[in-house]
């Protein structure tokens, strides 16, 4: 469904993305885990038009090199970017009803009730402007606009950044629901949710992919912190502390 082939990003001097290669089959939840800096946001951005890139990325069969970022969306690939991005003078419904503009001909798999549903807390929020939401409901408008676009293929990026435990499991048990029918490539830092939620996961350190498989494949988190750039290191020193570094 999409696939980058030798995928690189530059940002001047600096090489965000090296030579990766990614590939989300129909129906997958693909999970993109590492450290700030590591060049996950910078592989969505490229996905969907928004920094220039070299190498290729295909989606639904077609290269995307050089078209625009509002006709990807048109396509189907639907970016929910960091920070959510919210209009904040627009309601709640009015946010949501944005959505519909990328839905182009496709018939959303979700509608508006729907989304009300798989929010329940936007219920009652429904005539509040959009600077007036909360960080965790922000993203619940942003989550739910998305699916109001009919995403073929949803990106979401660090959807638990800066969220309350609470309002960070609301957001998992939707996207929960939500991979059922719409396949979801996932930029996560929280490695927990984001091994729960995903059939396989690429981890990346400075920019190139460093390890790879499903969940059990990985093993456990501490196989996989110390694949991060730095984090074996930080291990080593806490547990000569006689720290738990998963505590």
């Amino acid at each position: 469904m999409l696939s980058t082939d030798q995928l690189r990003v530059q940002y001047g001097t600096t090489e965000a993305v090296r030579q990766v290669d990614i590939v989300v089959e129909q129906g997958e939840v693909i999970a993109l885990l590492g450290p700030n800096g590591a060049g996950k946001t910078s592989i969505l951005r490229a996905m969907t038009g928004l920094v220039p890139f070299d190498g290729d990325v295909r989606f639904d069969g077609e290269t995307v090199r050089k078209v625009l970022p509002n006709q990807i969306a048109r396509r189907g690939l639907i970016h929910v970017p960091e920070g959510r991005h919210v209009f904040p003078t627009l309601t709640v419904h009015e946010n949501l009803q944005m959505g519909r503009v990328a839905s182009f001909k496709r018939t959303p798999a979700y509608g508006m009730d729907e989304v009300y549903d798989l929010f329940p807390a936007l219920q009652h929020l429904k005539t509040r402007p959009g600077y007036a939401l909360s960080g965790g409901e922000q993203q619940m408008v942003a989550i739910g606009r998305a699916l109001l676009s009919a995403p073929k293929l949803l990106l979401l990026d660090e959807p638990s950044l800066g969220l309350a435990p609470l309002v960070v499991q609301a957001v998992f048990d939707a996207l929960s629901e939500i991979r059922k029918v719409t396949p979801v490539l996932v930029v996560e830092q929280n490695t927990a949710l984001a091994l729960g939620l995903c059939d396989r996961a690429y981890v990346l350190a400075e920019g190139k992919i460093v390890m790879q498989g499903t969940p059990d494949q990985l093993g456990g988190r501490e196989q996989l912190l110390a694949s991060y750039l730095g984090q074996a290191d930080v291990l080593v020193e806490e547990e000569a502390l006689g720290v738990d570094p998963y505590a």
